[in-house]
């Protein structure tokens, strides 16, 4: 779940281990509901998602408070996740496009599946996974030929 959350919040370790103590909170309050799924992994993937969207709309409506201002990350500092440019990447995607690439291409779902997780049609996956990889593809400036892209092209149609 960490690692799923962190990928969401595009490397933001505090906000996904946040996510992820709503979403278990969530999930206990709920628990029946959880056991009568027929998919509790997407239940869960739900969860968080919907956790990521609570919480943006509360930092939209009412802010982040701190105590104190976090010193700025040094630029090219190595992250926890790996590559940095693809973090940036990623935190530039909207919340819900960056859901979707995640659940393509890192959790392996196909188009109905990552559907179903966030509770859209399959058109809508579609749509949103083509217009995040053309976003990605731009902002770390790759061919449409790299293996990432034609890992999706091929699989277009799942």
């Amino acid at each position: 779940m960490l690692y799923t959350a962190r990928l969401l919040t595009a490397g933001d370790a505090h906000l996904a281990e946040d996510l992820v103590q709503t979403a278990l909170t969530k999930l206990y309050v709920s628990w029946a509901s959880y056991r009568r799924a027929d998919n509790p992994e997407g239940y869960v993937r739900r969860t968080l998602v919907n956790a990521l969207t609570d919480e943006r709309k509360r930092v939209w409506r009412f802010g982040r408070p701190v105590a104190e201002v976090p010193e700025p990350s040094a630029p090219g500092a190595p992250t926890s996740d790996g590559d940095q440019e693809l973090s940036q990447a990623l935190r530039a995607l909207p919340p819900r496009m960056r859901a979707v690439v995640i659940f393509r291409f890192v959790h392996d779902l196909d188009v109905a599946q990552t559907a179903e997780a966030l509770g859209c049609s399959a058109g809508t996956v579609k749509s949103q996974t083509a217009r995040a990889l053309d976003k990605l593809r731009a902002s770390l400036r790759l061919p449409a030929t790299s293996i990432f892209f034609e890992h999706q092209q091929q699989g277009a149609g799942r």
